[in-house]
């Protein structure tokens, strides 16, 4: 029987191993393993509404275990630690709890297919002071911190009668740090509602600091326009051009000698593949550690690896290389399935071709901005308001179909709206 292992268990791996699982796993013409060094996941795109309460990730995290018993693959909790590509093994690292008690003993697994889908980390550039001082928002774990860190400052400004203010500053306006800005204000209206009435916008002061000339550089000019304007409406104060060369407990100093005070600092300036990654394997690896693919997905030295999601270099027919977006590696997971299953059955494999559907921005409740893209419009078409609303949040509907299907997902958009009735509009503890 052939043994598939998928590595990671973001977007794209999970998705991944759900689909071999439904097909080759339910008909035992596969083992499909899927390994993580965490309990559960969740979708990354929504870590800005789990720092600031705005969504409860009790609620919204899936278990693996439970995922895998329920769509025919194996779960194993573990850290990837080498590839052996000879003996096609993988080891993982042996997973101990904080008191340093064993809980996973370290192993090998057998491969016969191997996906890696490790992910992103946040990328700090080596800038002095930022691995100590900042959070990186790309985790559970991180976005908790914050939440933590930010209540407890709203706390003291509360027990201060007011007097003061909560200075946060966020390095890096893409989607993440955009979206965090506009969150933060939505969090200060509702603490409003929760006895905090001394709480209001000007009490806030927000600080997204971007080193290019605009926010949201990977979209098109007018959507960044838009959501400049918004936010700038909401009261955060938007600095482009500005390049942070360094952070220690007091704020942020810019080249320019600024500085930037702030209680809480978030980094969210750019990505790279984890440090473990570079050369693993003996495989082909990026500056940023990235595994590099051929167009059907597969690494180039070996073919019985394949690499998808912001762990992948690939190039498109332009030159450019495919961003590192939840869409991008959602369509990577379809085009790893097709390819495997073309492998196994020994048929050519389809290269892979990344088709943008276009971006979309939440600026929490205020408004959502974005372009779409597709053949009615013939190039991009920008929406705003409630439409792109709606669009935004049926791109996490789109991620819950090809975890459970259309049934299971309909009963979680009721219990949504249910829980909206029941549960208190943001998470407190």
């Amino acid at each position: 029987m052939t043994k598939i292992i998928v590595v990671g268990g973001g977007a794209g791996g999970l998705e991944l191993a759900t689909k071999l699982g439904r097909t080759l796993g339910r008909k035992k013409r596969a083992q499909i393993t899927l390994v993580d060094r965490k309990a559960s996941h969740l979708w990354k795109p929504l870590l800005h509404e789990v720092a600031t309460g705005s969504l409860d990730e009790g609620v919204d995290a899936l278990s693996y275990r439970a995922h895998a018993k329920n769509h025919y693959f194996d779960f194993q909790m573990g850290s990837l630690n080498n590839i052996d590509r000879e003996r096609k093994v993988i080891a993982l690292s042996e997973l101990t709890d904080d008191h340093g008690e064993l809980l996973m003993p370290s192993r090998e697994l057998e491969y016969d297919i191997l996906v890696m889908a490790l992910g992103s980390t946040s990328n700090d550039f080596n800038t002095p002071g930022v691995r100590d001082n900042c959070i990186f928002l790309d985790s559970p774990e991180q976005a908790h911190r914050f939440r933590t860190e930010m209540n407890n400052q709203f706390l003291k400004l509360h027990a201060k009668n007011g007097q003061g203010t909560v200075d946060i500053a966020i390095v890096g306006a893409g989607a993440t740090g955009v979206e965090l800005s506009a969150e933060l204000h939505n969090a200060v209206k509702e603490l409003r509602t929760y006895g905090f009435g001394d709480l209001d916008s000007s009490k806030l002061n927000v600080n997204l600091v971007e080193a290019g000339e605009r926010i949201l550089p990977a979209l098109p000019p007018r959507i960044s326009s838009a959501a400049h304007s918004e936010l700038t409406k909401l009261g955060v104060n938007v600095r482009t051009n500005t390049m942070v060369t360094q952070a220690d407990s007091e704020g942020l100093t810019t080249k320019d000698g600024d500085k930037i005070p702030a209680q809480i600092m978030v980094w969210a300036a750019g990505i790279k593949a984890p440090d473990f990654m570079k050369d693993i394997g003996g495989l082909e690896t990026n500056r940023i550690n990235q595994l590099v693919v051929k167009n059907t997905l597969q690494t180039t030295l070996d073919d019985n690896i394949f690499a998808i999601g912001d762990l992948a270099q690939c190039t498109q027919a332009d030159g450019s290389f495919v961003p590192p977006r939840a869409q991008a590696a959602h369509q990577m997971a379809s085009c790893a399935f097709t390819n495997i299953i073309a492998k196994m059955n020994g048929r050519d494999l389809k290269d892979y071709v990344y088709k943008d559907k276009g971006s979309l921005v939440s600026l929490s409740r205020f408004s959502t901005v974005g372009s779409l893209m597709g053949n009615l419009t013939k190039g991009s078409m920008m929406v705003e308001g409630r439409i792109a609303r709606i669009v935004y949040i049926s791109l996490y509907r789109m991620h819950q179909m090809a975890l459970h299907g259309l049934i299971k997902t309909s009963l979680m958009m009721l219990v949504g709206r249910i829980n909206r009735v029941l549960r208190p509009n943001l998470k407190l503890h």
